[in-house]
């Protein structure tokens, strides 16, 4: 670390004004200043600064050989007592504020559990994150895609979205949030759902979406449906662009279109073990057709 002796008359409060503007303009100025917020919180020994001067001459002394006197130095003492305040601080900050981190990439699915032994099976493309140490006393967790939950029960458990929260104590539930696209499917228990201002209770069988900003009436779905977890995804009225955004995320395609109304619903399913009975799955019944070039596609309106 460059300017030493400014940082370490920083953390002594020895600071002249021209010393403490020329550490401002140094890179590090910022992290220092995280650095002392954090370690003013933390709870230190209490320590006897004079009895434990005495000691360490006394041992020096005695160490001593030949008679020779060994001069103490406390400027010395100061100056790494402070680097080592520093040291210690930053392990602090960074291992207390770390994440736990599982992602998926395209067609891939990853199955974990959470430190309560709550069970995650995470869709393809998605991501989830949480702080493990802060893990009993808050059982929250970010989540990026799709994921299904089996909920220990025990305290609130929540999962944040840039969308909307949902919030149990102990239950299985999906969730999925894509661009403009957020859905919560209850499978059991009872699911306490946030959007904005709107708070919304998920009974059994029940979903709650919204698209493109709005919500959609609260519907039920057969719980007993193939989903996901069984490689097959099921759509009830859904905006084209969200299916084949679907198709993009299990099979790791490109896809474009071309004039082709994206809006249109559709209502039907695919399986994710073959990415042209999927694409037939979906185009045939909205008279479109499709080429692979590659990994990319391309839909287009259906030549009669």
């Amino acid at each position: 670390m460059k300017n030493e002796n400014d940082i370490l008359k920083w953390l002594n409060r020895e600071n002249s004004d021209e010393d403490l503007l020329r550490l401002k303009e140094t890179e590090e100025f910022t992290t220092l200043e995280k650095i002392a917020h954090y370690s003013s919180q933390l709870d230190t020994p209490k320590v006897n600064v004079e009895e434990a001067l005495k000691d360490l001459k006394l041992k020096t002394k005695n160490t001593t050989k030949k008679g020779k006197v060994v001069r103490f130095n406390i400027k010395k003492l100061y100056k790494y007592a402070a680097i080592l305040v520093v040291l210690l601080t930053t392990t602090y900050f960074l291992f207390s504020n770390s994440n736990t981190n599982f992602k998926t990439e395209f067609a891939q699915t990853k199955n974990f559990n959470l430190p309560d032994n709550s069970e995650v099976i995470l869709n393809a493309n998605s991501e989830i994150s949480y702080a493990k140490n802060k893990w009993e006393e808050n059982r929250n967790l970010n989540l990026e895609g799709e994921a299904y939950f089996k909920v220990q029960k025990g305290k609130k458990f929540t999962v944040n979205t840039e969308i909307g929260e949902v919030t149990v104590l102990g239950t299985q539930f999906n969730v999925k949030e894509r661009e403009n696209y957020f859905e919560v499917k209850t499978y059991e228990g009872l699911v306490s759902v946030t959007y904005k201002n709107t708070v919304v209770k998920l009974p059994k069988g029940t979903i709650f979406k919204v698209v493109n900003g709005k919500i959609d009436t609260t519907h039920t779905f057969d719980i007993n449906e193939k989903s996901w977890l069984q490689k097959e995804s099921n759509f009830k009225s859904t905006a084209l662009r969200f299916v084949l955004e679907e198709i993009e995320n299990q099979f790791g395609y490109t896809i474009e279109t071309t004039a082709i109304n994206l809006d249109i619903l559709y209502s039907g399913g695919f399986t994710h073990n073959d990415v042209n009975n999927a694409l037939k799955s979906v185009t045939i019944p909205l008279q479109l057709s499709y080429k692979i070039d590659g990994k990319k596609i391309t839909i287009f309106n259906y030549d009669k």
